[in-house]
């Protein structure tokens, strides 16, 4: 039986390539869930990872007639933005994403974090903060792999896709 992974999208700069997030996962057997900020939205091309993953892109919480979604075997937030990073690190549940993220630490689900952030967020004290909070419960958050650079990550847009599934796997 194949494990799902939830792969909650941000809106930054790198949003529009998360299918190539979504094809690497399936590649490596997992079934895929895609999560979006409600802000992410504008950023993906929703029905492309819905025909990808045969599977709503999920964005708002369940009505109560609508059936519980099964819970996922771990997490990427990719790209994840420092709002959503130090939301994470709060324990602030304000949207869907949020939700699925408060809860996974307790639940024991591996979750890996890729930040989109510049420089200058990345240097505020409150980001390295939740950083480092977030990685004392257990998060892997990969922190400068995320920046794009001429040397790269081997991605075409310069963002590290490849790299959540390694963290995922303990590389």
């Amino acid at each position: 039986m194949s494990k799902l992974l939830y792969v909650v999208v941000c809106a930054a700069w790198p949003a529009a390539g998360a299918g190539r997030l979504v094809a690497l996962a399936q590649e490596a057997g997992w079934v895929v869930q895609v999560v979006a900020t409600p802000s992410a939205l504008g950023f993906i091309d929703v029905p492309a990872l819905e025909e990808r993953t045969g599977r709503p892109v999920r964005s708002r919480h369940r009505r109560p007639s609508e059936p519980k979604p099964p819970r996922a075997d771990a997490v990427i937030v990719a790209p994840a933005t420092f709002n959503t990073v130090n939301k994470f690190a709060q324990g602030i549940s304000d949207t869907y994403a949020l939700g699925v993220l408060a809860e996974a630490p307790g639940l024991g689900i591996p979750v890996v974090v890729v930040p989109a952030v510049n420089a200058a967020l990345a240097g505020r004290a409150v980001f390295r903060d939740s950083v480092e909070r977030l990685r004392a419960e257990g998060v892997r958050v990969l922190v400068g792999e995320s920046e794009p650079d001429a040397s790269g990550s081997g991605e075409e847009d310069g963002f590290p896709w490849g790299l959540a599934l390694v963290a995922l796997d303990g590389g």
